[in-house]
């Protein structure tokens, strides 16, 4: 069944096409430049004849006959997004006007992942630097991550231990696939290269080489300390976790597999459809930059419908709000004054959360309401520039315990510089300040990519961190809430929400200290952006206190999974409190079952698909929400 909504009718949201729209699209295939021999890789629009859009529907579509067509959900994604980046260009200026005479080497640098196929065409050809105005001017470079990068990449000694943009390519013109036996001919003839089946382009390591970025520190004045530093490295957060174990890859989350068997190629008949089939919507997190160049992509030359954009827009915020964390509330203990109150925060993403650009962070804003709406105690609350009010300074510290409305948590890491001062200059880092996003189940401070992947701050003391007791690889964080009730001796509602911005405002302001035309065009956007922070998970408890009657006192729900993790199609669960719903999802995030009757309830059984990973149960009762997850093996 497919997973994702229908992006557009099968006109490509233009209505009815004409006998001369389809000879048009039939004759695009047929019209295919082959790769000259003096390139190295092929635009996009080589691939968009046999594996986009189908007028008559006979080929990339899901069982359902919706849509699914590999170029369509690439085009608007990061990926295909990622040369026009208004973000990644004003940052790179950025980092040019701190440090001028680094200008080429920086830019060259940056390049190599936001653009590889221009990049790697220049490196190739003895080319280099490669810099923003070359990205500005090539074909290729304004494509981003396209087609023939991706799967131009071989199976190398070497993939897997590469970072910071350095590719293993195939230049031997082959491009490699998920499937047996591929189809040749026509590809060989229309452009030129060889298809190949590998297993590596399902695995972890695939992704590798531009989502580990360890940079040269300088000082503030430019010179170069002899020191790196971090910035990214979700690929080695992933390999220090339990997911590599389960075969839970990069691309399980970000490419969702439907088992309907799909033709991948349009206008051959005979074709068989394969299965199961990867979604190219690359979906992660940066629903802000994804919708923000949407609402500029007139000024950025980007032709992409908008019915294409809204489809990754909820490719994301289905990842976002069921794959990535589970809030949970609970009532610990009370006395004459205090609520003793705690929230977990637990990790379902194969890496830290948030992962990747350093800017990203989450907050968690925590509400405690009185019967009559009044609030009793708020923490992690935005301003209206979008700012979580009254934190300090430099940076919030990670918390175990909250007892003031002025502490807040928030899920970030924080660059240093040579002097320990709090910097978002990408090449002046030197240190982490703090580094307290959840890490992923399985994660510890032994395994021996560590050292690109510390906790820093005072996260790495708290024992409720990533930690129980001294076991650790939980993949949760435990905050707890002391809250004064003042006096106050009626019921208490708790709100625990988490939200997400991929681009606070905070991060900019370093930036704004300087002007060029790619710093100024994206603070512009930024301004006239929708800013409002993603909610991503949220848990609340309704009339959970009352102090005048210790009887009334209304705890979680307690739900016992039996066998978990299960070898088999069905788990079994068993509660204190009536279940009055059960939703259960598969790995890619699918509703795959629904039990709402007492004749689906009666059995305390909740069955699986066949295929194995990680799956989500959420029980509704009568006194709140409980998320359980499922290791299917």
């Amino acid at each position: 069944m497919a997973l994702l909504p229908v992006k557009k009718d099968m006109a490509g949201g233009h209505g009815p096409l004409s006998k001369a729209d389809l000879l048009r699209l039939h004759q695009s295939v047929l019209s295919a430049i082959p790769l000259d021999s003096g390139e190295y890789f092929l635009s996009p629009s080589n691939c968009k004849g046999c594996h986009g859009f189908d007028p008559m529907g006979q080929a990339m579509v899901d069982g359902n006959g919706l849509d699914v067509n590999l170029y369509d959900d690439w085009e608007t994604s990061m990926m295909g997004l990622s040369g026009y980046d208004p973000l990644w260009r004003a940052k790179v200026s950025h980092e040019v006007l701190v440090n001028p005479g680094h200008g080429d080497e920086l830019q060259n640098f940056c390049t190599g992942c936001h653009a590889p196929a221009g990049h790697y065409s220049a490196f190739y050809k003895g080319q280099g630097p490669y810099t923003l105005n070359h990205v500005k001017i090539d074909s290729l470079g304004m494509t981003g991550v396209n087609c023939h990068s991706c799967h131009a990449i071989k199976d190398s000694n070497t993939l897997g231990s590469l970072f910071n943009g350095l590719i293993p390519f195939d230049t031997n013109r082959f491009v490699y696939g998920p499937f047996f036996n591929p189809m040749q001919g026509p590809m060989q003839l229309y452009t030129g290269l060889e298809p190949a089946y590998s297993a590596h382009v399902s695995e972890g390591k695939f992704c590798s080489p531009c989502h580990t970025l360890i940079s040269n520190t300088v000082d503030l004045n430019g010179n170069y300390t002899g020191g790196t530093f971090v910035e990214q490295a979700t690929y080695h957060e992933w390999l220090n976790s339990s997911y590599p174990a389960q075969a839970i890859t990069c691309q399980t989350c970000h490419m969702p597999e439907i088992e309907d068997p799909v033709k991948i190629a349009v206008g051959y008949i005979g074709l068989p459809g394969r299965s199961p089939f990867n979604l190219h919507t690359f979906s992660g997190a940066n629903s802000f930059m994804v919708n923000l160049i949407k609402q500029n992509k007139n000024s950025l030359g980007i032709t992409a419908p908008d019915a294409n954009f809204d489809s990754t827009l909820a490719a994301i915020n289905q990842l976002l709000t069921t794959q990535t964390l589970t809030v949970a509330n609970a009532l610990d203990s009370i006395t004459a004054d205090s609520a003793f109150l705690s929230v977990t925060l637990t990790n379902r993403a194969g890496h830290k959360f948030p992962s990747g650009y350093p800017a990203r962070r989450a907050v968690l804003q925590y509400i405690v309401t009185k019967a009559n709406g009044d609030t009793l105690f708020a923490s992690g609350l935005f301003d209206q520039n979008y700012e979580v009010a009254n934190i300090d300074t430099q940076y919030e510290r990670h918390y175990q315990v909250i007892n003031n409305p002025a502490q807040a948590q928030i899920y970030e890491m924080v660059m240093g510089d040579v002097n320990g001062n709090r910097t978002t200059v990408l090449e002046r880092s030197a240190s982490h300040l703090k580094d307290n996003r959840i890490p992923p189940a399985g994660f510890t401070t032994t395994h021996y990519t560590y050292d690109t992947t510390v906790i820093a701050g005072h996260a790495a003391t708290d024992p409720d961190f990533n930690r129980n007791a001294a076991i650790e690889g939980t993949g949760k964080d435990i905050v707890h809430f002391h809250i004064p009730l003042n006096n106050y001796t009626g019921s208490i509602n708790i709100s625990a929400s988490v939200y997400y911005q991929a681009v606070p405002p905070g991060w900019l302001v370093e930036m704004d200290d300087f002007s060029s035309a790619e710093i100024d065009s994206f603070l512009t956007m930024f301004q006239n952006a929708d800013r409002n922070p993603v909610l991503i998970a949220q848990d609340t408890l309704n009339n959970v206190l009352n102090t005048t009657s210790i009887s009334n006192v209304h705890t979680r729900p307690t739900i016992t999974l039996l066998a978990n993790p299960t070898y088999g199609e069905y788990v079994t669960y068993s509660t204190n409190d009536p279940v009055k719903s059960i939703k259960v999802y598969d790995p890619t995030g699918k509703l795959i079952g629904y039990y709402n009757t007492p004749e689906l309830l009666h059995s305390n059984i909740i069955y699986l698909k066949p295929a194995k990973g990680i799956y989500l149960a959420v029980f509704e009762t009568g006194n709140g929400i409980v998320t359980k997850k499922i290791l299917h093996l």
